[in-house]
């Protein structure tokens, strides 16, 4: 596939893991709506990587996710985050406040099923066997 249809896709996937979330929040409370929202930040971040990159094999995309949202996570164990937190909303949702050592677990499930997703996404349908040759 082409990298501006790869992109397109991405944005498209992004659009939806975002709806997902708001959705996910709207619906759901307490530990689900934490922890899927978790896995769908990564998911994300996931889209975005591809975005940017879109050449990148599935296993890479989901890899660079998931570094990505475990960096944010122990960044949070700074006083860094904490402060910038404070001052944005929007930087509160995006680098969090504090660190939760199950939230890389969900990270992790969140790469995983992005990449099946990614996956299943690139590969060509199978061309029919036998026919006039």
């Amino acid at each position: 596939m082409e990298p501006a249809r790869i992109r397109l896709a991405a944005a498209g996937a992004a659009v939806v893991t975002v709806g997902a979330g708001l959705g996910l929040r709207a619906v759901a409370t307490g530990s689900l709506a934490k922890y899927g929202g978790d896995a769908l930040y990564t998911v994300l971040l996931l889209t975005l990587v591809v975005l940017v990159a879109p050449r990148l094999t599935p296993l890479t995309a989901a890899a660079s996710a998931l570094a990505i949202s475990c960096g944010v996570e122990f960044l949070q164990l700074s006083e860094v985050t904490a402060e910038l937190s404070q001052r944005s909303a929007v930087t509160r949702l995006v680098l969090g406040s504090t660190f939760n050592p199950p939230d890389l677990f969900w990270y992790a499930v969140g790469a995983a099923g992005g990449w099946l997703v990614h996956t299943a996404m690139g590969r060509s349908p199978a061309r029919p066997r036998g026919g006039p040759g």
